[in-house]
């Protein structure tokens, strides 16, 4: 435990201390919450475009799927595993290209990647037979959002990638609940 700790620290501080200016201003915009604005009303488009009353439901789901992501982050996660968050390891704060505050005190998984993937996955999935670009753009997207926290401090790799992880496996059960329900209650 103590070696993947240590690589993932290791990890961190290689990946944090790639930055630019440029690039610290649209890193700290990218992990902000209105940086999802564009990114739906786009979607929220290709839904209604390519779904009509239907979208509704798209997006209810959506957004259930992302509240239970983001409760099972803090009290299946965090609470549990009380692994701190880098920018609270004083010896390591030397170091730290810190953007933004630090935040919460445990990092273990992260919310933000968890919450983008498991919104990624379930809306990509679901629209894209409509619009095949709709998929990779979120996985992108979402991909970005993930390191840009660990860009700013706030999060180990690996704690991004259990985020990921968690939010590809909740996108995975929202999209079954979703497609059932369609299949049986739908707007025809």
């Amino acid at each position: 435990m103590n070696a993947l700790q240590r690589f993932d620290e290791w990890l961190f501080l290689l990946l944090n201390g790639f930055h630019a200016r440029g690039f610290d201003q649209l890193m700290v915009a990218v992990t902000s919450a209105y940086a999802w604005i564009p990114v739906a009303a786009i979607l929220m488009y290709v839904s209604i475009n390519k779904l009509g009353k239907n979208a509704l439901w798209l997006w209810l789901f959506a957004v259930v799927a992302v509240v239970v992501s983001d409760q099972i982050c803090w009290y299946g996660f965090k609470e549990v595993f009380q692994r701190l968050r880098p920018c609270k390891e004083t010896r390591l704060l030397p170091f730290i290209h810190m953007l933004v505050g630090c935040g919460g005190k445990y990092g273990f998984v992260s919310s933000h990647a968890a919450n983008s993937f498991t919104a990624a996955f379930f809306l990509g999935n679901i629209l894209k037979s409509h619009r095949r670009w709709v998929y990779p753009l979120l996985i992108a997207w979402a991909c970005l959002v993930s390191y840009s926290r660990i860009y700013v401090g706030k999060h180990y790799p690996f704690d991004v990638l259990g985020g990921a992880l968690l939010g590809w496996m909740l996108a995975w059960v929202f999209g079954k609940l979703y497609l059932a329900f369609m299949n049986k209650y739908a707007f025809r």
